[in-house]
């Protein structure tokens, strides 16, 4: 299974009139990092950053002179998360600004079906809150100290550990029967399958002549309906052995 963690920062709140100016994602297989990552500043071709944005996620517009306009990235982006799932905190808010950014092009909206809001799974979750991005790192033990301000990519790796405590954990993703483990080859991502196989031969049992014939003494006391009388010796050895 195929996830991209995500974030967007913006030049304000209304999707309808403001733009994407930084777009960041972290790929996870099997809910484990791959090491594959997206980041891209955005420029907002001539729309103003809000001073209240500016003082959340720091980026000015001199930082975004030069960058790509979001049709220069688009493409790039839809490569990166094809076949994928989309998590995001407060999912509404990023994949609103992303369809409109995609309007603009005329690609069609994001597929609701594969959006996954971890806002909505931690206040399920924990529904007395907090459940900020900060409160839930604090709550995991995630170190987020390096996140003075908001990014989008600093804050895609951070919701991915969240995430993946709000599911569960790292147990969650273990296969026990047949697993397979994300390694990484430059941009391209390999996978390590690991089969667990059957034992060749059984153990050879680790029981003395003197706890059989002492558990057959026990089993005689039971009556003619217990259980061990049904059992055939191999059974009634494998089970004494475990």
């Amino acid at each position: 299974m195929r996830e991209i963690i995500f974030d967007t920062e913006t030049t304000g709140l209304d999707s309808r009139d403001d733009r994407v100016i930084e777009l960041g994602g972290v790929e996870l297989v099997n809910r484990f990092p791959t090491g594959r990552t997206f980041h891209q500043y955005i420029n907002p071709q001539g729309r103003a950053i809000h001073a209240e944005a500016q003082s959340v996620h720091g980026i000015s517009a001199a930082d975004l002179a030069g960058k790509p306009s979001f049709a220069e990235i688009a493409e790039e982006w839809l490569r990166f998360t094809e076949g994928a799932k989309l998590v995001a905190h407060n999912a509404t808010f990023d994949i609103g600004f992303l369809n409109v950014e995609f309007g603009r092009l005329g690609h069609p909206p994001v597929d609701n079906g594969l959006v996954v809001d971890t806002l909505a799974l931690a206040r399920r979750k924990h529904p007395m809150g907090p459940n900020s991005l900060d409160a839930l790192c604090r709550r995991y033990g995630i170190d987020n100290t390096k996140r003075t301000k908001h990014g989008a990519l600093l804050d895609s790796e951070l919701l991915a550990e969240v995430y993946i405590e709000l599911i569960g954990g790292k147990q969650a993703a273990l296969i026990l029967d047949s697993a397979t483990a994300p390694a990484q080859g430059g941009n391209n991502v390999r996978h390590i399958e690991i089969i667990v196989a059957e034992r060749p031969a059984p153990l050879v049992p680790r029981l003395t002549e003197a706890e059989r014939m002492a558990h057959a003494a026990m089993v005689a006391t039971l009556g003619e309906k217990a259980l061990w009388l049904k059992a055939s010796p191999q059974q009634a050895a494998q089970a004494l052995s475990s």
